[in-house]
């Protein structure tokens, strides 16, 4: 025993790893040595010492941290009248600007990642923006986006050769090497079925508004940065002549649904 040194150790501390003979020692070791008894489930572990049991305990501390998020996601207030409101806010104000966003339910991905919001004195959008460079199979998050910004502008960090940031231009190397007359951005058309996936092409000298006037938008936009040469199966809207008919009704018709949930929701 550590703690008396005079009986045979029979427990051993889950922190610090000193023995211990009795309740009594256990007790008395804990206020001196200001220790808790309780396990640091992060406490560092070499590469030699990794047991089995270590992955099995690392293995349920993530168990536990996911049962934590997910009560946390659960949380009364995170359901609250005021969210609630706060949403119904940033759908009317797109509707406004002639866009159809939508909100999923709590617990989904893209809702908890949003950080959308609006300035009611600018009167203008800040988006939560991502881009998906597919093929370099790179992905950035952008916040605070202002919708009066040109798309150009939102790429320059990202694939000008001048501009971009030296280890974000490495990893890009494939679109920073091309000229930019071959970059194209597109974005994926909403409500339409699985097997008949199409893409917006939007207007790089445009703003981020003007791109997405007329179109839906769930939670926020995904911009996905190809090159002409390279898309291969990415089919742009409007290549069949099909496709305008047949997005334009299903878009007329989700916008319809929307606008009498939010009434429902209002009332």
């Amino acid at each position: 025993c550590e703690t008396c040194s005079k009986e045979e150790a029979k427990y051993r501390c889950p922190r610090c790893m000193k023995y211990s003979c009795s309740l009594l020692c256990v007790k008395k070791h804990k206020l001196l040595q200001s220790c808790n008894g309780i396990r640091d489930k992060t406490a560092f572990v070499s590469v030699k010492e990794f047991t089995d049991l270590n992955l099995l305990s690392d293995y349920r501390f993530l168990e536990d941290i996911g049962r934590t998020a997910d009560a946390a996601a659960r949380h009364p207030i995170v359901h609250s009248t005021s969210t609630k409101r706060l949403l119904y806010y940033l759908r009317k104000k797109a509707r406004k600007c002639n866009i159809d966003l939508r909100t999923l339910p709590i617990g989904f991905t893209k809702r908890r990642e949003n950080s959308t919001t609006y300035n009611d004195t600018e009167k203008k959008f800040y988006w939560h923006l991502k881009l998906i460079f597919p093929h370099c199979h790179a992905e950035y998050v952008l916040k605070g986006v202002p919708d009066d910004k040109a798309l150009a502008d939102v790429l320059k960090p990202y694939i000008d050769p001048v501009e971009s940031d030296p280890v974000v231009c490495q990893r890009l190397k494939r679109y920073t090497m091309s000229p930019q007359s071959d970059v194209q951005i597109l974005m994926k058309i909403e409500n339409r079925k699985r097997n008949s996936v199409r893409y917006h092409e939007l207007d790089a000298s445009r703003s981020l508004l003007e791109n997405l006037k007329g179109k839906i938008i769930i939670e926020y936009p995904t911009l996905f940065v190809v090159l002409k040469t390279l898309k291969n199966d990415m089919v742009v809207l409007g290549q069949d002549a099909s496709d305008s008919a047949e997005s334009s009704d299903s878009e007329s018709s989700s916008l319809s649904s929307m606008e009498e949930g939010e009434i429902r929701d209002s009332s």
